[in-house]
């Protein structure tokens, strides 16, 4: 008889002590949808899509397709900061930093027209192209439960462009042909309206997965286009505190622009996987 009774608290004791390491556990990758700031800091292996062509004086104007003239860069790893901050559990703030940056040079095989520069065949040309995204939203968590979370938010998307093209070109209209390493920058600063809905699941005791889709279509003045941006990962929460993660990020704008800085088309887009870092207190 003591033999099953010991045999029973043996087997209570160890229940007990399986449901206070599994809470523990589960907390874990639960902090991510219960604590104040979430941050994921990483690095973006990044595949690039840019077109584009600018207006100048020349009736037609081609867009150029930059990763197909130039080639891919080489350098394609980018950062990309992601803070969230739960002002209250339904009330939240959303951050977000990423950059690309890369540089390219080639000898064409063709001449190349930019607005009214012609860089010519047979030349380096010099390519960089430069683009920065920093968005501020407000979410509200209309569903909420211990083992997920679903927002819908709204806010703020200022993305910078900018392009250098540097070689041997003619300009359109000028007197005297060929001008000796030309280099034409363009840039463009648009602040566009942002709307989109961000889900976070516990799907295991350490494994948050989360899913976000941001799509706004927008005419601003001198700025016409429409853009989307889809991201999916997973945490595994490893601390209390500390976990690391891998998504995939599918960005695609198009926009016209007829700004002093930038008369013309332009398509961008990226994809690639995250490898990132995450913190939570």
């Amino acid at each position: 008889m003591q033999s099953g009774f010991a045999h029973r608290g043996k087997c209570l004791i160890g229940g007990a002590l399986f449901i206070a390491v599994s809470g523990s556990a589960f907390g874990q990758a639960q902090a991510l949808l219960e604590n104040e700031v979430v941050v994921n800091l990483g690095l973006f292996v990044v595949g690039t899509d840019v077109e584009a062509n600018l207006n100048g004086q020349s009736v037609n104007n081609p867009a150029i397709d930059f990763d197909q003239t130039f080639g891919k860069a080489r350098d394609a790893t980018r950062g990309r900061l992601d803070v969230l901050w739960r002002i209250n559990p339904r009330h939240h703030l959303r951050f977000l930093y990423f950059n690309n940056d890369s540089s390219r040079n080639r000898a064409m095989d063709r001449d190349i027209q930019w607005g009214d520069y012609t860089f010519q065949a047979g030349a380096n040309v010099d390519s960089r192209i430069k683009y920065q995204i920093v968005e501020v939203a407000y979410e509200y968590a209309f569903l909420r439960a211990p083992s997920y979370e679903v927002a819908v938010g709204a806010g703020l998307h200022v993305g910078r462009l900018s392009t250098r093209l540097s070689g041997n070109a003619t300009v359109t209209g000028a007197v005297g042909g060929a001008v000796s390493f030309q280099t034409q920058d363009n840039s463009v600063t648009a602040p566009l309206p942002v709307v989109g809905l961000r889900g976070g699941w516990v799907v295991a005791p350490q494994i948050h997965l989360d899913a976000q889709a941001q799509v706004f279509k927008f005419r601003i003045n001198d700025v016409d286009g429409h853009w989307t941006d889809l991201r999916i990962g997973g945490t595994w929460m490893f601390h209390e505190q500390l976990g690391v993660g891998v998504a995939y990020n599918r960005f695609f704008s198009r926009v016209d622009l007829d700004k002093t800085s930038f008369n013309g088309n332009l398509k961008f887009g990226y994809d690639g996987v995250q490898v990132f870092l995450t913190g939570t207190f």
